[in-house]
């Protein structure tokens, strides 16, 4: 991959962090408004546009082409060898709440979350980065992280729950220490470096978006991530598909959940 489209791709997380922290000064009473449906169906929030626009814009007067998948714009299709999948904010409940614990994600790809060969993680608020390239490692504010060989004696890990937990995940809410976090990128980067022993989602409810960036930083840092059914989990780089995930510092964890 060329440098050039790494060094955008950097620069549009910039461009996306800068933008939404200064417009939490001014006009975080407008964070939460609906103002549309995005390309996915959901009600498409103001942070969430203001996020995207300004990444789009700059991402379009880049002298690359570049095709965008974007949760709310859907595929803007440029002619390019390589897409760059987008979440502008992922945690948009976290962002318009005030809660300190939301990202913008962008991993870059051909057709597939099995061909992403560059993601970037950036929690806003905290201005924390995570970055992986394919067959290179992953890296946590610019230093080399590793998934423990072991989870811990008590596990702790992060659940989607409310209305998008199932059986499985119910189950699992019973036993360890619990979080639910409301990020999915930030809470696979969290298993990343050892934070969180693992996270499910156990719905097929999370898209492309989501978890392009934060899977290739979960398997270059030495994590697994499959689906519910434990199996390796790989999906087309489309705003239509949806999965369920379980992420962990290791296979046999997994087996364990799953089973």
């Amino acid at each position: 991959m060329d440098e050039e489209i790494k060094i955008l791709a950097q620069k549009t997380v910039e461009k996306i962090s800068r933008t939404i922290i200064k417009a939490n000064t001014s006009e975080f009473h407008k964070f939460g408004t609906n103002i549309g449906i995005g390309a996915d169906g959901t009600p498409t929030k103001y942070v969430d546009k203001i996020a995207e626009d300004v990444a789009i814009t700059f991402i379009e007067k880049a002298d690359l082409n570049v095709n965008i998948l974007s949760e709310e714009a859907g595929f803007l299709n440029h002619d390019g060898e390589y897409t760059f999948v987008l979440d502008p904010i992922d945690g948009t409940r976290n962002a318009y709440r005030g809660i300190p614990f939301y990202s913008v994600s962008l991993g870059i790809g051909r057709s597939k979350l099995s061909d992403v060969e560059y993601g970037i993680v950036k929690n806003i608020p905290t201005k924390d980065i995570f970055v992986a390239e394919k067959n290179q490692g992953a890296f946590y504010n610019n230093k080399r992280i590793g998934a423990p060989d072991l989870p811990g004696k008590a596990l702790l890990s992060s659940l989607a729950l409310g209305k998008n937990f199932d059986k499985k995940t119910l189950s699992l809410a019973k036993k360890g220490i619990v979080r639910s976090l409301g990020s999915a990128s930030l809470e696979m980067c969290m298993v990343a470096i050892g934070a969180l022993d693992f996270y499910v989602v156990g719905k097929e409810y999370l898209r492309v978006t989501d978890i392009a960036a934060s899977t290739l930083i979960v398997r270059e840092a030495g994590g697994f991530v499959k689906n519910i059914d434990g199996e390796e989990l790989d999906m087309d780089l489309n705003i239509d598909e949806r999965t369920s995930i379980v992420t962990a510092c290791t296979e046999e964890l997994i087996q364990s959940i799953i089973s």
